[in-house]
């Protein structure tokens, strides 16, 4: 994916840490020990999910398409970033831009799509829970994965081939260790109206129905909540939820931030820039594992059988 010519056109420069340069790599240690948090905790997620009967449910199998697009993310934006960080190699092409945004945005457009399927899962075990296994049957659940999957390649694939149509002609210095589309067009030296609007479409098709569908769901859910008499049972039905708001939470608020800072953030210090695509690249993936484990019993025993505890004789 990185190259060592000279630049051309078509080429660009990833940026690393602005100014910090010299430190770039006591910056990689603390990045890939949290890639490998990520990578770890994931792939236990689904390892746990796939071999344990008592987790073939719905909510789970939604459990481990995120864990799957979590370590999707990461392992996308890991190459170049680790390219720049250890050996300050900085030149990349378009093309392999292009294949880079394929799947880190892919990933994001899917993670945005799983976590509105999940919001349903939980809107449907709270308000109607006698008709759970009927709804979320594994046959609607395989279709609703291959859904998400097509809806990301009608929303993704028509913004990485307009890229193709447009002219790059400056130093095309990119803000981060990865390519990302906002950032990428910006470079161009002819005008990118189509691009922007396409992307405007593509957000508003994706974010823009997931966001509004995932709140008023848990209006909903809240709805619910409240009519239920026993506290202990409202405690319970909320307490199921708890982990996906904090999955929805952590997805959305760095997304949003770093979109508005792409957008209204020119003064910022460059770092600002870096900080906040990596806040928004890291830490779902990082923090997700840890906030299923910890807030959901099931996962936790799950957890428990891969280490089961030794009694040695006296």
């Amino acid at each position: 994916m990185l190259s060592t010519g000279n630049s051309t056109p078509q080429t660009f420069f990833l940026t690393g840490v602005p100014g910090l340069e010299a430190f770039h790599v006591w910056f990689s240690i603390p990045f890939c020990c949290l890639c490998m948090v990520a990578l770890l905790g994931n792939s236990a997620i689904l390892y746990v999910v796939i071999t344990d009967s008592s987790l073939h449910e719905p909510m789970y199998y939604f459990l481990s398409m995120l864990s799957a697009t979590d370590m999707g993310i990461t392992i996308s934006s890991l190459p170049t970033t680790l390219g720049v960080l250890w050996f300050n190699a900085r030149i990349i092409s378009l093309d392999a831009c292009i294949v880079q945004m394929f799947f880190l945005h892919g990933f994001t457009l899917m993670e945005s799509s799983v976590l509105l399927a999940m919001a349903f899962d939980r809107f449907v075990a709270v308000c109607n829970p006698l008709r759970y296994a009927m709804i979320l049957t594994n046959s609607r659940i395989i279709k609703a994965g291959i859904v998400i999957f097509v809806r990301m390649l009608v929303n993704l694939m028509p913004l990485l081939l307009l890229l193709k149509r447009l002219s790059f002609c400056g130093p095309n210095v990119l803000s981060h260790s990865y390519c990302y589309h906002p950032d990428v067009i910006k470079r161009s030296c002819t005008s990118i109206k189509v691009n922007s609007i396409c992307g405007l479409v593509a957000l508003i098709l994706t974010s823009g129905v997931d966001i509004p569908c995932i709140f008023f769901s848990y209006v909903l859910i809240i709805k619910s909540i409240l009519s239920i008499t026993s506290p202990e049972e409202r405690q319970k039905a909320f307490g199921t939820c708890i982990s996906h708001i904090g999955a929805v939470a952590l997805f959305y608020i760095p997304w949003v931030i770093l979109a508005l800072v792409h957008r209204f953030g020119h003064n910022a210090p460059p770092y600002v820039h870096t900080l906040m695509s990596n806040l928004h690249f890291l830490f779902p993936p990082v923090l997700n594992p840890i906030i299923y484990s910890v807030k959901t019993k099931q996962i936790r025993k799950a957890f428990l059988k891969l280490f089961p505890s030794t009694e040695y004789p006296v």
